[in-house]
């Protein structure tokens, strides 16, 4: 009997000093992707950054340089110069409802004549040649909801400086229009009109060049395997049909050159043609890093969508009928504006 007790007080012991182990995770932050390894410690990062690493040991001496999208389509609707626009004669828009976002590079630029690239890096994704020429592989982006964390570094990572205005360069863009059926269909010889609109989900591709294994839209998935430059595609409408379900998807391919860019430093600091590279100044004022700041920074990124999705209006009643060969021609976002809270 005394044995008996004996083994289950070792084993209540082992028990017990099993279930206190603390994990060597407990106090690191992993971000941006990456992943804590419990043996280790240690942050795996899955993002390629410029003079930082993915992990941070939490606690109050920390303080992050935070960015968040906000998804606004009462914000101003800009042209590539950052000029307020409206419609083109002949064409028509929708406010996409917002269901994801991802960016490809952000930079901060001291001033209107630092030019792309020679200011302060602080991301730059994943990119591949797996399709052939270089691109953005869409298997790593990360997809971000709306007043969703899309970027964060400690800010002792960051250059010291003065930064007036910055870069973030998108990648790929999850939303949801509606579209417009208008015809009839032949049953048994009698015809059954059809004019209605249908959700339609869309997965947009603005990036400059992005390689595409599959990706999905409401329910269904298209395979790519390759690369697809700007203004790539896939379109799934669903809803129901004189009450029978209706699924359909559909790709295509904006012209080259008329994905919108907002870049308001044309003149000063031009932006590659293709690139996606949108450029804001800082609200309020400019953003001020010394390296020595004990309190994180958050900057909500406002996206505008203001009729960001616009198509041919051929038949002109601003609803969007690809059936009657009204093409997708521009799908880029109409500006941004980074507060600084």
């Amino acid at each position: 009997m005394k044995k008996l007790l004996f083994a289950l007080a070792i084993l209540s012991f082992a028990v017990f000093q099993s279930g206190c182990k603390k994990s060597k995770c407990t106090n690191v932050s992993c971000y941006n992707g990456g992943t804590c390894d419990e043996n280790t410690g240690q942050c795996k990062c899955t993002a390629n950054f410029t003079g930082a690493s993915c992990s941070e040991v939490n606690g109050d001496t920390v303080a992050y340089l935070i960015m968040k999208f906000h998804f606004d389509s009462t914000m101003t609707r800009l042209d590539n110069f950052g000029n307020p626009t409206t419609m083109p004669s002949g064409h028509a828009g929708q406010h996409p409802n917002f269901k994801g976002l991802s960016q490809h590079y952000i930079e901060l630029a001291q001033s209107a004549y630092t030019q792309l690239g020679t200011g302060v890096i602080l991301y730059h994704a994943p990119e591949t040649t797996i399709g052939g020429a270089n691109a953005i592989d869409f298997e790593q982006n990360t997809i971000v909801k709306n007043d969703s964390i899309f970027f964060k570094i400690p800010l002792k990572s960051v250059t010291p400086g003065t930064y007036e205005y910055v870069r973030v360069s998108l990648a790929y863009q999850n939303y949801e229009v509606k579209f417009l059926l208008d015809t009839s269909i032949n049953v048994g010889g009698t015809n059954y009109p059809i004019k209605q609109e249908f959700p339609c989900n869309v997965a947009s591709f603005v990036g400059f060049n992005t390689y595409i294994k599959n990706y999905t839209m409401h329910n269904q998935s298209v395979t790519v395997n390759g690369n697809r430059l700007q203004g790539y595609w896939g379109a799934e409408s669903y809803g129901t049909i004189y009450g029978y379900p209706f699924d359909q998807v559909n790709t295509g391919q904006t012209p080259a050159g008329l994905t919108t860019v907002v870049n308001p430093l044309f003149s000063t600091s031009p932006i590659p043609a293709g690139s996606c590279v949108a450029t804001a100044k800082f609200e309020p004022g400019k953003l001020v890093v010394t390296g020595n700041e004990t309190k994180s920074v958050v900057v909500n990124v406002s996206v505008s969508t203001n009729k960001s999705f616009e198509w041919n209006d051929v038949v002109p009643d601003g609803k969007w009928e690809p059936a009657k060969g009204e093409n997708v021609v521009d799908m880029g976002i109409r500006g941004i504006k980074p507060v600084i809270q």
